[in-house]
């Protein structure tokens, strides 16, 4: 049997790519004598660049200001006349050095992002792909325009580049279920500073305004990553799925067409993960092909009468297999290896008709 091993990462636990090695090592122990291909995903968020330069090379290194101004290494790829940039490389949670604060929810900038996007620019893209996700700002890409020299120089900059926001993220810049109310606290903001982070804001969505000829605050996805979803727009790019983004340039197509079975995973099993993001994408394009699609997530919350109807055949929680969420984290590769042997296991002889 031929199995895609296809996750996308499992939060702050594995990346994509760790994830895929967990799976894979755990179904060969079960079943040797499957065929495995290793596939690992991304939505656009942190795991972005690491999935592109597994199956395409061109991994590139450059130093930028981190979110609180601390130069940090950060990693793009470029592949013939695409850069692919991944903004938690330059602005991410993980690069705060602790957890965040309300000092860092209102000091954290996007600046990297932005010197990255000149750093492709100067290396000749002519196409430029930014994964938003996992930021630990909310500045409205303010500090990416004003490393691209504000944003009359970031328009002209950009005017002939074929710009992509890669994000599976539909919220506004603004409002209740905007930037900063929904993902603020989560980037270490109190009620009094998502108040003054909607502030800042609102003043910046009317300088977007004005240069993109429109309203971009209110466009689906602005609000992706602190509102650099918003800046990217203005400044003239579009929106796609980064699932979709991924799917395109891994051969993602080409890989589901040859699986008689496809096993995927993520940190939570939920209602989001049915509406654009890895999972969803992936059961869709199974179905075409008469593939099961197998889920082995750090936690499941879904009823078995709604994975069916999302495609999925079945899903297998991490947390319970494990027995506590401490031990589901702490020790996440060594239990998605041990769950996909149980998992793997249970097919016995039966292969990809146990799912029929």
């Amino acid at each position: 049997m031929r199995v895609l091993v296809a996750p996308d990462c499992y939060g702050d636990s594995l990346t994509a790519v760790q994830a895929a090695a967990a799976i894979a090592a755990g179904w060969a122990a079960a079943r040797p004598d499957d065929t495995l291909v290793l596939a690992p995903q991304s939505d656009g968020g942190p795991g972005f660049i690491d999935v592109l330069a597994e199956r395409l090379g061109g991994l590139q290194t450059a130093t930028v200001r981190g979110p609180l101004d601390r130069d940090v290494t950060a990693h793009w790829v470029r592949h013939e006349d695409t850069a692919y940039i991944e903004c938690a490389q330059a602005c991410g949670l993980a690069l705060l050095g602790g957890p965040p604060t309300v000092r860092t929810a209102l000091g954290a900038t996007s600046y990297g992002v932005g010197q990255l996007v000149a750093a492709a620019l100067a290396a000749g893209a002519q196409r430029v792909v930014v994964g938003l996700g996992g930021s630990s700002c909310t500045d409205g890409g303010r500090g990416l325009v004003e490393a691209l020299g504000g944003l009359p120089s970031a328009r002209r900059k950009l005017a002939e580049i074929d710009l992509i926001v890669a994000s599976d993220v539909e919220h506004p810049l603004l409002g209740l279920m905007g930037a900063a109310a929904v993902f603020g606290p989560q980037k270490g903001a109190d009620p009094a500073t998502v108040e003054l982070l909607e502030q800042r804001l609102t003043a910046w969505a009317h300088e977007l305004e004005s240069v993109a000829g429109r309203d971009v605050a209110a466009e689906p996805g602005a609000g992706a990553a602190g509102g650099l979803g918003a800046a990217l727009l203005a400044l003239g790019g579009r929106r796609e799925s980064g699932a979709t983004v991924i799917a395109a340039h891994t051969g993602l197509a080409d890989d589901l067409a040859a699986a008689d079975l496809v096993v995927t995973g993520e940190g939570r099993f939920d209602d989001q993960s049915l509406h654009g993001k890895v999972i969803s994408a992936l059961a869709a394009g199974a179905q075409a092909h008469n593939a099961p699609v197998l889920v082995l997530a750090g936690q499941v919350t879904l009823e078995a009468s709604t994975l069916a109807g999302a495609g999925v055949a079945a899903a297998h929680s991490l947390t319970d297999h494990a027995g506590s969420v401490e031990l589901a984290i702490s020790d996440a590769a060594n239990q998605l290896t041990g769950l996909a042997t149980a998992v793997a296991a249970e097919l016995g002889n039966n292969g990809r008709t146990r799912y029929r």
